[in-house]
């Protein structure tokens, strides 16, 4: 019998090249009788390097009234939320677009939540806040992706960063939060660069393997994730490299991407998420870096504490089922595929020039602050202090 399992909503998605010229029609469907007011989100540079700032423009105003533009140009705090709400809050918009990385996304998904209220986001943030629950109630929301590596825009949380000594990294979420359409077009994706390309697809793959390994995963969110992890691992390396410029290659991370956020939200995330919360409040390590840099480290930990405590458990045949596909090798034992996977992440993480997180600042006398913020989660074993402080040292 199939054990029971919930599934999260999925916003509707538009996948492939020429998809942008659907907004207008889009964002049509949330007119109201009148013409529509619209607030949208970007990046700082990703469609001047893209070149579609002027087709992008023109969409907008086929669709409706553009009020403002605003620029993210980092992770979104409560400040700037509060800020951008107080400016346009009076101005009565009916539809907030966010177009660029996962910055930008949790920025507009926020936006479109905290508009019609009167209060701080920080009285809904999990954790920190007031925790007061948010209602649901929000301005419509789409999302067009600029990077792949979030899965922001397929997920019902926005996160809030504030960074320094009381520093956070948490989470505006409802169900209603999911956006209510995403565009991924791969003109949109070719112009991002090596140096965010490959933490984003780092942090993508992670977001995969980790609900793929939960203990709450379900035969859906396998699928899924087992779908993403595959065509990722076939074109992350192209897509900083050779295939940068394929706008194929750069859609399939993207769909990679979105899958990572449904199964985030249907299955949970594991040990490197958990210090990834720590991580990007006390430091300013981008969020895709934190996960890329760790999910070998993580993999490899997580393996070795398998062997030593369960080696029978379903984790492991995962893990080399997924070894298997990426080695194209086969009538090898379940052991060869485990190593070998935790030897292809690594080499990854070396071929794409991941940083350490002591570039970001983070020491030794760091650790133990992070190590007292950090949970097991949603991870396949329960790893023990020192073997977490291994796993974050090792990539010091």
């Amino acid at each position: 019998m199939m054990t029971p399992f919930n599934f999260a909503k999925v916003p509707p998605l538009y996948l492939g090249q020429g998809k942008l010229q659907l907004l207008p029609q889009l964002m049509q469907s949330f007119g109201r009788g009148e013409r529509l007011r619209v607030l949208w989100v970007t990046g700082k540079h990703s469609l001047q390097k893209s070149g579609q700032e002027a087709t992008v423009e023109g969409l907008l105003g086929e669709g409706g009234e553009v009020v403002g533009r605003l620029v993210c140009d980092r992770e979104p705090t409560t400040e700037l939320i509060d800020h951008w709400c107080a400016i346009y809050r009076p101005q009565q918009i009916h539809l907030v677009v966010g177009i660029g990385g996962g910055s930008v996304i949790d920025a507009g998904k926020a936006l479109s939540a905290m508009l019609p209220h009167n209060n701080s986001i920080f009285d809904h943030l999990e954790g920190v806040g007031k925790g007061i629950p948010h209602s649901g109630v929000k301005v419509p929301y789409l999302a067009i992706p600029t990077t792949s590596g979030t899965g922001s825009e397929a997920t019902k949380n926005a996160v809030i960063s504030q960074v320094g000594l009381q520093g956070y990294k948490k989470s505006l979420r409802h169900e209603n939060l999911v956006p209510d359409g995403v565009i991924i077009d791969g003109d949109l994706l070719m112009s991002c660069p090596p140096e965010i390309t490959a933490p984003c697809g780092m942090d993508a793959f992670t977001q995969l393997l980790e609900p793929y390994l939960s203990p709450t995963a379900s035969p859906l969110s396998d699928a899924l994730a087992w779908s993403g992890l595959k065509i990722i691992s076939r074109n992350l390396l192209k897509a900083c490299g050779e295939g940068s410029q394929d706008p194929e290659v750069r859609e399939s991370m993207a769909y990679g991407s979105f899958l990572s956020g449904v199964a985030l939200a249907n299955a949970g995330l594991g040990i490197v998420h958990a210090l990834a919360s720590p991580l990007g409040g006390y430091f300013p390590i981008p969020h895709g870096v934190i996960c890329g840099t760790l999910m070998a480290a993580a993999v490899r930990v997580n393996w070795q504490a398998l062997q030593r405590r369960d080696p029978q458990h379903p984790a492991v045949a995962k893990m080399a089922k997924l070894g298997q596909w990426m080695s194209q090798d086969a009538g090898k034992p379940p052991a060869y595929y485990c190593d070998f996977l935790v030897q292809e992440l690594e080499n990854w993480t070396e071929q794409l020039k991941i940083p350490r997180l002591g570039e970001y600042g983070l020491t030794e006398a760091d650790l133990g602050r992070i190590l007292a913020q950090t949970t097991n989660r949603n991870n396949p074993i329960a790893l023990n202090r020192e073997e977490i402080q291994e796993l974050l040292g090792s990539r010091l």
